[in-house]
C-alpha cells in the first residue's frame, strides 16, 4: 500500500507531543455579543483554573476584547474562547491582534457556542473550522469516538454517552480539511426533525482539530450544560483538546504574522 510522505507529515502534525504545563500559560475569553448568554460560563472558567492548578499551568480569565493586542497576547500559549457568542470584539484592531496571534504559531481553544462567535468574519469561521447553524433540543445522545488517540478523547470509551444530555450541535461552512475527532450519533436522538438528513446523515462531526494558518485549533460543540464543567470526564476533555494545541508549541514568532485587516485572506505557507 502507497501512503505518501505529505500523509505521514500530517498525521505526525496531529500528534500531541508532551507538554510541561508548568510553562505554559492560557487566557479564557467569555465575551459574548448581543444575544444568548450560556448560563454555563462561570463553571467553565472555575474548570479551567482548578485545571490549571491541579497540573500547574497558568489561567487568565476576561471578557474584556481590550486584552487582544500584540503584546498581551503573546504572553499565552493558547487561547481558549468558553461559549462566547455572537460578536465578540469592539475593532478591527482587536480582531487583527487574533489573527496575528495564531499566525505567529498560537493556538486556539472553541467551546461549545464558540462556533457562534463572529458568524459574519470569515476569518474567525475559518479558524474555528465551521459556524453555527442550528442545534436540536437538549438530550441525551452518543458520542462516536473516531480518532481513539487523540489526548482530547483517549480516557474515553469508543461510544461516549452523553446520559445527562447536552445539546446536538450542528455546523455549516465547515472547512474541508478538518481532522474529525469525535461525531454525534443521530440515530441516538429522540423525536424527528428532517433537518437532521440535510447534512452527514446519521452522523455529525463534534470534536476536530486542525492546523490553521500557522497556528493549531481545535473544537468542541459538546458542553452546553453548566454541570459538564464540574464532571471529571468532561474536564478531561477540554484538558486534551488544550494539550494538543500546545503540545510541540515554540514561543510566538510574530516575524511570521502578516494581518493587517480582518479581511485578509490566509497565505499558502
Amino acid at each position: 500500500m502507497f501512503i505518501s510522505l505529505s500523509s505521514v507529515l500530517f498525521a505526525d502534525a496531529l500528534v500531541a507531543q508532551p507538554v510541561n504545563w508548568k510553562k505554559i500559560s492560557i487566557l479564557v475569553y467569555t465575551k459574548n455579543g448581543v444575544g444568548f448568554v450560556h448560563d454555563n460560563i462561570e463553571n467553565s472558567v472555575i474548570a479551567l483554573k482548578e485545571l490549571g492548578e491541579q497540573h500547574g499551568f497558568k489561567v487568565d480569565a476576561t471578557d474584556d476584547p481590550s486584552v487582544f493586542t500584540d503584546n498581551n497576547l503573546k504572553r499565552y500559549d493558547a487561547l481558549v474562547f468558553s461559549n462566547t457568542n455572537n460578536d465578540v470584539f469592539d475593532t478591527d484592531a482587536q480582531r487583527v491582534a487574533l489573527m496575528r496571534y495564531i499566525q505567529s504559531g498560537g493556538g486556539f481553544v472553541g467551546i461549545h457556542s464558540a462556533s457562534g462567535t463572529e458568524r459574519k468574519w470569515k476569518w474567525f469561521k475559518q479558524l474555528l473550522g465551521a459556524t453555527f447553524y442550528w442545534h436540536d433540543k437538549f438530550q441525551p445522545f452518543t458520542v462516536n469516538i473516531i480518532d481513539a488517540q487523540h489526548p482530547s478523547v483517549s480516557h474515553l470509551s469508543r461510544k461516549w454517552e452523553r446520559v445527562q444530555g447536552d445539546e446536538f450541535y450542528y455546523l455549516k461552512q465547515m472547512n474541508v480539511n478538518l481532522h474529525v475527532v469525535a461525531v454525534n450519533d443521530a440515530t441516538t436522538l429522540q423525536g424527528e426533525d428532517d433537518r437532521r438528513l440535510d447534512t452527514f446523515g446519521d452522523v455529525f462531526p463534534s470534536v476536530w482539530c486542525q492546523e490553521f494558518d500557522g497556528g493549531r485549533s481545535w473544537y468542541t460543540s459538546l458542553g452546553h450544560d453548566k454541570a459538564d464543567y464540574m464532571d471529571e470526564e468532561f474536564r478531561k476533555h477540554i484538558l486534551g483538546g488544550i494539550q494538543w494545541v500546545v503540545s510541540g508549541a515554540a514561543k510566538r514568532d510574530y516575524s511570521k504574522a502578516y494581518a493587517t485587516s480582518p479581511q485578509d485572506e490566509v497565505k499558502e505557507r
